[in-house]
């Protein structure tokens, strides 16, 4: 009986003869209800990949800006970055921040932070890991800065995908020279915008 009962919970009865009374004493028609999916929609691989780099940003331990990044090639993962003191130096957020004390405007001598950014980091743990990335996607919560866009020229990355801009005009400028495919993701509408080189690709 129980599989019977399983089986009717998913059946609707018709009655296409008036009042309920024909019914009685005759064949049913019996129609299978359609089963409702309200599945909610599916993000794009670009939001699904830049919902992922703010993820990864929340590691961070910048006291000035939590910064993710992800490379990233056939829609799989090669490796993840945030920006923070390296590897068994104690954290900015344990012994404060060089770059506030010395009011040191954001966007210039970045030689003077105790931190790694995001992208440089990522770049890093493939290469730590032996992971090929040339000819990957750069997905980032913000623009690369100068340091950032040269590694990512040299490295082989083919596109760079961002969200919030930074205050580093030279790097743009770069960027651009190289030819590299860099996008704006605009998340108001989960679409792309073009920016600097967008519609010219690498050649070298």
């Amino acid at each position: 009986m129980l599989p019977l009962c399983v089986w009717l919970s998913f059946v609707s009865l018709k009655n296409d003869k008036g009042p309920i009374h024909p019914l009685h004493g005759s064949p049913l028609n019996v129609t299978k209800k359609k089963e409702k999916q309200n599945h909610p929609q599916r993000p794009s691989w670009e939001e699904y990949f830049m919902d992922i780099t703010r993820l990864v940003a929340k590691r961070s331990t910048c006291l000035r800006r939590q910064v993710g990044a992800i490379l990233v090639k056939d829609k799989k993962i090669l490796a993840t970055g945030y920006n923070g003191a390296p590897s068994r130096l104690n954290h900015c957020l344990d012994i404060g921040c060089l770059r506030q004390e010395q009011k040191i405007p954001s966007g210039e001598r970045h030689e003077l932070c105790r931190g790694l950014h995001a992208e440089q980091n990522a770049i890093i743990q493939a290469a730590y890991h032996g992971v090929e990335i040339r000819g990957a996607t750069l997905y980032c919560t913000n623009h690369p800065c100068i340091i950032c866009s040269k590694m990512i020229i040299n490295a082989g990355i083919e596109k760079v995908v961002y969200e919030d801009g930074y205050a580093d005009g030279l790097a743009t400028t770069m960027l651009r020279e190289s030819g590299m495919n860099v996008g704006r993701f605009d998340r108001s509408s989960a679409k792309m915008s073009k920016g600097a080189g967008w519609t010219r690709k690498r050649t070298t």
